[in-house]
């Protein structure tokens, strides 16, 4: 009797999008040590390396003039202006990830998570919303890091609020009350995402091989 057909599956995008100070970062980087399978989508931006950053793995960082030529090109999957710096995913990476069958972590504001959706890999989207326990923690957690001059800090916070407007956008919304439970949390979205019927390729083979 011959083998039945294999079922194999094809990538995500597991987009996480929170205001600053939320906890995101560190969720991504206990999700990528956690999940071997996951690949983490590197920006290119054309704000400053900052110290201790490493080029290709924290963001690659190019001038503004080779940025606005990946934008004209299609390079892209989504770009945004941050803070007065620039943000964008480049696409070949993205799409050679899925196609294998691995999937890819994006750390996005909402403008990223919306073009994701909307672009051809927008099938492809799982978006997880962070939020953190309350807007005053938020604001405690800004201020604690001691990383931004007061008047930065209120700048953040209004992006905050501005941002949590658009949550209902997202498949996923996680309350960042203790890291530990949101990092299972996002660990149990991505399990069940992974199995999602829609995701498997050859399972029509399979099926009919059980006929």
């Amino acid at each position: 009797m011959s083998a039945a057909p294999s079922i194999g599956r094809r990538g995500l995008l597991f987009v996480l999008s929170s205001p600053s100070g939320a906890g995101k970062t560190t969720l991504a980087k206990r999700l990528l040590a956690a999940e071997p399978g996951l690949a983490l989508s590197v920006s290119a931006t054309t704000r400053p390396m900052r110290p201790g950053e490493v080029e290709g793995r924290d963001y690659c960082f190019v001038a503004g003039q080779t940025f606005s030529e990946m934008v004209e090109a299609g390079d892209l999957l989504e770009h945004a202006d941050v803070f007065g710096a620039r943000y964008g995913t480049p696409r070949a990476p993205v799409e050679a990830w899925v196609a294998e069958g691995r999937d890819v972590l994006f750390d996005v504001d909402w403008q990223g998570a919306r073009q994701l959706r909307e672009s051809a890999l927008g099938d492809d989207v799982v978006s997880v919303f962070i939020l953190p326990p309350s807007i005053g923690e938020l604001h405690r957690r800004l201020v604690a890091r001691n990383a931004d001059a007061p008047e930065t800090v209120e700048r953040r916070m209004a992006k905050a609020r501005d941002e949590i407007g658009h949550c209902p956008e997202y498949d996923y919304v996680l309350v960042n009350t203790e890291i530990g439970e949101s990092e299972a949390g996002l660990r149990a979205i991505l399990a069940a995402e992974r199995l999602r019927r829609t995701r498997q390729t050859g399972l029509g083979a399979f099926l009919a091989s059980m006929a």
